[in-house]
């Protein structure tokens, strides 16, 4: 239940149209819904704007089935991360309203419209984009225009430039790179709105699965660039759609 949800039940009891205690019925589990191996923050759409992600990689087939179905008799957006394809089969059997996206992993059913603002998602690299697209799909589940910048990496910077009016057009961007991590500063260095950096694990031996990438990118001397863990494409997407909910002028 989202904040426009309860001021529409809030307003058929004030009316007359639902009863008060068919109103406790649907509030009693309002802050969280017990399955016994899940408790399912319910609560967190109304406090926060997007209801609670699911982790599913982890999970068994039983235990992501009770948890989607929790949230969609709620008539909450759903939105799974790191899923596996045989599992993505299951959920689309039960649930077919729902869309899988291998590349990301991720599988998604829509519940209403959300609004947030412009969101770039940039890459470094083709082989970066899985990380890029699960930013990517995150921020556009949460409602955001989502604007695609691929493979412009620094080691044909001249790419990034031809682009550069259509990232600074956007609220905030994703950086998503590998290797040595540099484009993220590169990037804050020339449009003025926030950066989420994400490093992933592409590159050779010293890469250290994306060790060396990371630290390039807390060290960026580009103050408008924050940096989120190795390979958290959904971290970065979800950060910079708050960010764009505000539509900050620059």
């Amino acid at each position: 239940m989202d904040e426009k949800a309860l001021s529409q039940l809030l307003k058929q009891v004030k009316g007359g149209q639902v009863s008060v205690d068919d109103a406790v019925g649907r509030l009693k589990d309002l802050p969280f819904a017990e399955l016994g191996y899940a408790t399912v923050d319910t609560h967190r759409s109304l406090r926060f704007g997007f209801p609670e992600v699911v982790l599913g990689g982890p999970k068994t087939v039983e235990q992501l089935l009770g948890i989607v179905g929790t949230l969609v008799e709620r008539k909450q957006t759903v939105l799974v991360t790191r899923l596996q394809q045989e599992k993505a089969e299951a959920l689309l059997a039960r649930f077919p309203k729902g869309e899988y996206h291998p590349v990301a992993r991720i599988f998604h059913i829509k519940q209403g419209k959300r609004k947030a603002g412009r969101v770039a998602v940039v890459t470094a690299g083709t082989s970066d984009i899985p990380v890029a697209e699960e930013a990517a799909l995150t921020a556009e589940a949460m409602g955001a225009e989502v604007r695609r910048v691929y493979d412009v990496g620094v080691a044909g910077i001249h790419r990034l430039l031809r682009r550069r009016e259509e990232i600074q057009d956007c609220h905030a961007a994703v950086v998503v790179a590998g290797m040595e991590g540099a484009l993220p500063g590169v990037v804050g260095g020339l449009v003025g709105i926030p950066v989420v950096a994400v490093p992933t694990s592409v590159g050779y031996g010293a890469n250290m699965q994306g060790v060396s990438a990371l630290l390039t990118m807390v060290n960026s001397c580009a103050s408008n660039v924050a940096v989120v863990n190795i390979d958290n494409g959904f971290g970065g997407g979800f950060y910079a759609t708050l960010i764009s909910r505000t539509k900050g002028r620059r």
